[in-house]
């Protein structure tokens, strides 16, 4: 007898302890994707609803051991990367998915939380754009990390190109920190826009909505979608995670990826 197995998804990312976001954000929208989750724990974090307190790298030497036990055993059909929170922990990665080449990468270029706690020991973005970027099937900045990425652009549009020019296939910039009534996001490839996708902006804040969202396009994408379409449909997954949210805690919400599982025959569209 055959059997079908489930796209296995390397994630690289941080533990969150509320289960909002990280590791824990990426275990539950891959597992609710269809994708079985295998995931490298970068670093560790101290934090609750509303911020982050600390945290601490893993050693690369042991990111290293866990990815590659992984790749030696398992059928890997994309990468996933979030919190690294050093330049050698970056860097080590980066030398991971070197070797692989033909898997896709998905990079969520995580410098900091919601709130804006620094979530890494130095400065990430020369080593972003020099290291990961290059290798990136697709990289998903909000837009305060892609002008942090590209400095020198004035404009989002112009952020986006000098990306792709850094050597990605297609980035993602996400507009929920811009002031607009609706959520507006913008996908570029072959050094032009290739669509916008407009959102309903939910009230409230969320924790872990990016995470979400990058693991989602790493389902996506490791089910052999259309990139376009891969990305369309990791942002309605996430869009109804977010609207099913919670507050657990004093702080942000947390996305319910789990929402299908709860929801009756009807569902809310954005």
């Amino acid at each position: 007898m055959t059997t079908s197995h489930l796209p296995v998804v390397l994630v690289f990312a941080g533990n969150d302890a509320t289960g909002g976001a990280g590791l824990q954000a990426d275990i539950e929208a891959l597992t609710s994707l269809g994708c079985h989750p295998a995931p490298v724990v970068t670093a560790i974090t101290v934090q609750d609803t509303v911020g982050v307190q600390r945290f601490s790298s893993i050693d690369p030497d042991l990111v290293i051991a866990q990815a590659r036990a992984v790749l030696e055993d398992m059928p890997v059909a994309a990468f996933k990367t979030g919190m690294l929170g050093s330049v050698a922990n970056l860097a080590a990665i980066a030398g991971i998915v070197e070797d692989y080449p033909e898997i896709p990468l998905i990079v969520d270029p995580v410098m900091a939380s919601g709130r804006g706690d620094v979530l890494t020991e130095e400065p990430l973005e020369d080593a972003l754009r020099s290291l990961l970027i290059p290798k990136a099937a697709l990289i998903t900045p909000n837009s305060l990390e892609a002008r942090r990425l590209a400095p020198d652009a004035d404009t989002l549009d112009a952020c986006a190109q000098q990306l792709l020019s850094d050597g990605c296939q297609f980035v993602l910039i996400t507009g929920t920190h811009e002031n607009t009534p609706k959520v507006i996001n913008r996908l570029y490839g072959n050094h032009r826009l290739l669509d916008t996708f407009t959102w309903e902006r939910l009230p409230g804040s969320y924790h872990g909505s990016g995470c979400t969202l990058a693991s989602a396009c790493a389902a996506t994408f490791a089910h052999g979608f259309d990139p376009v379409d891969a990305v369309a449909e990791a942002q309605d997954f996430t869009w109804h995670a977010i609207s099913h949210g919670q507050r657990f805690g004093m702080g942000q919400h947390l996305p319910d990826r789990l929402y299908w599982a709860r929801s009756g025959p009807e569902e809310d569209t954005p």
